[in-house]
């Protein structure tokens, strides 16, 4: 289980994210591009994924990982439980959400830190 708090000081950690309001929804950006919302009343996150990407996280555990109904889901946005996920799948699906919508110039300045890598020995 990871918490609310933490999921926001994860998704504020990555360069140049911001948090903003998204339809009364706490969301997560990169240079004004969405990559996690968050639904607290339900503790679920939201994440866009590649559809590789979406297809390996909802394939490890579809009760965790599924995609959105509908055509936001077919784009690739993924809803994450919160009360089940694991710190570190979660980092992993945040990182490559991050990665998606940060920019190639920010992605060549900022390389992943060790602290949004997980250590898959622990999965």
């Amino acid at each position: 289980m990871i918490d609310l708090e933490t999921v926001r000081k994860l998704a504020l950690s990555f360069p140049e994210s911001t948090e903003q309001d998204h339809w009364g929804r706490p969301s997560f950006r990169v240079k004004k591009k969405i990559f996690l919302t968050l639904w607290p009343a339900e503790k679920r996150a939201v994440v866009k994924l590649s559809a590789i990407d979406q297809s390996v996280f909802c394939d490890y555990n579809e009760t965790i990982f599924y995609p959105v109904t509908g055509a936001w889901g077919k784009q690739g946005w993924t809803n994450i439980e919160l009360k089940k996920v694991r710190k570190n799948m979660f980092v992993d699906a945040l990182n490559l959400s991050w990665q998606g919508a940060a920019p190639k110039s920010l992605l060549k300045t900022n390389q992943p830190e060790e602290k949004h890598k997980s250590n898959s020995r622990k999965r």
